[in-house]
């Protein structure tokens, strides 16, 4: 099942609500979910009860997607952890070393955007970069999760755009500021449950801006695996359903460009992952 956000285009000025949805017929229709509760809930509920495709009643409304307007998946999950360096040739290109461990930060949830949504380049950054990354979704919770149980708690997979004011993340040793400011989380189309993909290890990752090719890799190449991001984090703090783990960026981002290529006002990003979908979104100053 492809879960998304929607909001349906007639409803009148001030009542366009977010609803939970799955993406059905190759993508032309979208299925209401509500209709799954006897009390509204949203796409974070959907994925804390386990909704998949065996859920959705047979008379559950629906419409066609030139009728909605689809959000981020997840509005407002728990956290959205960020992996860095989590590509060999990322780190090199980054001037940096091999992690031993997994490099973890945060990006704060008021970053999140949808698809077609504007990034918004900031006027205090002259720095703008992008990041194509690979991400699950928690379903299950737990605290000290072995790797060999990762599948238990991995509800699905999605699109993040890992946009990163570089300027401002590399002027201290902590990231997550530079990597939450507001739009510098694009996330989605949907989140694809984790029974539509059987090995998350072998995806092709690309980003274009404006049709250019500039990263192009495929998940096996991740230094830490699901498995092992599960395992090392919840070993900390105990995951949540519905916590967004950004797996980290392959080689080809503006930062380690020569001469560096950052983004700039009027431009269109798109972040293709292979049996997930596109998330596209333009960018603007200011």
């Amino acid at each position: 099942m492809k879960l998304v956000s929607f909001s349906r285009l007639d409803a009148p000025v001030g009542e366009g609500v977010i609803l939970p949805g799955a993406l059905v017929d190759d993508g032309r229709r979208v299925i209401d979910l509500t209709y799954e509760a006897s009390h509204f809930f949203g796409a974070l509920q959907a994925v804390q009860h386990g909704v998949t495709e065996a859920n959705i009643h047979v008379d559950a409304p629906s419409y066609a997607i030139d009728e909605v307007r689809l959000h981020a998946p997840l509005q407002n999950p728990p956290r959205v952890f960020a992996i860095g360096l989590n590509y060999r040739d990322h780190a090199k290109e980054s001037g940096m070393e091999i992690p031993k461990l997994p490099v973890v930060f945060f990006k704060m949830t008021t970053a999140i955007v949808g698809p077609g949504e504007a990034i918004v380049l900031p006027k205090n950054s002259t720095e703008p970069d992008y990041e194509a990354e690979f991400a699950f979704v928690i379903g299950k919770g737990g605290y000290r999760i072995p790797a060999s149980a990762w599948r238990e708690h991995v509800y699905g997979y999605t699109i993040v755009n890992d946009v990163s004011a570089r300027d401002v993340q590399l002027a201290t040793s902590q990231w997550s500021l530079g990597k939450s400011f507001p739009t510098f989380c694009p996330m989605g189309p949907a989140i694809v449950s984790a029974d539509e993909i059987e090995d998350p290890h072998n995806l092709d990752v690309s980003l274009t801006i404006d049709g250019e090719t500039m990263q192009h890799s495929n998940t096996r190449e991740l230094i830490f695996k699901v498995p092992d991001l599960v395992e090392y984090i919840s070993s900390i703090t105990p995951l949540l359903p519905g916590d967004v783990i950004s797996t980290g960026t392959p080689y080809g981002v503006g930062l380690g460009r020569n001469p560096k290529r950052w983004l700039k006002p009027g431009e269109t990003v798109t972040i293709t992952i292979e049996k997930i979908g596109s998330l596209t979104n333009p960018t603007v100053a200011e």
